[in-house]
This record gives structure tokens, C-alpha cells and sequence, in this order.
């Protein structure tokens, strides 16, 4: 049998008439992932963990990230999560800047003592976490 030009072209024309494939759709990110947590939740959040005087037991175990637990279990004389010793007198959450591209937010956290001294340290939230929690803590010095 001699193939032609127009015998290639009666083959292929079958070929044509079939349904083309459906492209799979592709997700650059998990549905979940698009769920970010903004500065005012973030802020309600904070303030509400701290309150006045610190995080409660029950705050302690349900609302911080298993790096924290972690980083308080190593450091025993120390609460990782008021960068102190003691209690304060009062507390107060700073203004919350988010970093869309990092995934993260934070605040300064400024506690105030009995001696008119404060401290302050820097308190993160990752924007994904379901539900919202404190993922870490940095102290100022």
C-alpha cells in the first residue's frame, strides 16, 4: 500500500473528530491554605490571650503551637510566653503588622510592673492556623 499525503489525512481525520483531553485543573495552594487571618483578628486574638495579667492554664495548653510548649518544657524557670518571672500588673498588645508573603503576623506585647518598668517582646501568629494560636514568642532582650 503506497501512503499519500491524502491517505495520512483520511487516518488522522477520525483522530480529530475525539473529544481533546481535559487539562487537570492544578491548585498552586490547598484550598484551607487560602484562609488567612487578618491584623484586627489577630489583634482580638492577642488581646484576648494576654488579657491583663497573662494566658490562663487553659490558654496555656489549647491556644499556643507545639513550639511553645516545647520552648517552655526546656526552659522551666521562665515563662517563654510574658518573656518574665513574675506576673504583671497590666499588659497591653501593640499594633499588628501582617506579612501576607511570609505567613505570619505580630505585635510587640508591652507588660507593665509595679515600679512604673516595662518590657516588651514580639508575639507571632502564623495567618493559616485553624484555629487561630500563638506560635511564637521572641523576647526583647
Amino acid at each position: 500500500m503506497k501512503i499519500t499525503p491524502y491517505s495520512l489525512g483520511a487516518l488522522l481525520l477520525p483522530l480529530l473528530a475525539l473529544p481533546a483531553p481535559t487539562p487537570a485543573v492544578a491548585h498552586p495552594t490547598p484550598v484551607a491554605a487560602h484562609h488567612r487571618h487578618s491584623a484586627a483578628a489577630i489583634s482580638a486574638f492577642l488581646t484576648s490571650f494576654y488579657g491583663h495579667h497573662g494566658p490562663s492554664d487553659l490558654d496555656r495548653e489549647l491556644r499556643i503551637s507545639q513550639q511553645l510548649k516545647d520552648k517552655q518544657a526546656h526552659t522551666p524557670l521562665s515563662d517563654v510566653l510574658l518573656c518574665a518571672q513574675n506576673e504583671p500588673e497590666d499588659i497591653a498588645i501593640g499594633t499588628v503588622t501582617v506579612a501576607q508573603a511570609a505567613g505570619v503576623g505580630w505585635a510587640t506585647v508591652t507588660t507593665h510592673w509595679g515600679d512604673d518598668r516595662t518590657d516588651t517582646f514580639t508575639a507571632y501568629v502564623r495567618l493559616d492556623s485553624r484555629p487561630i494560636k500563638l506560635d511564637d514568642v521572641i523576647c526583647a532582650g
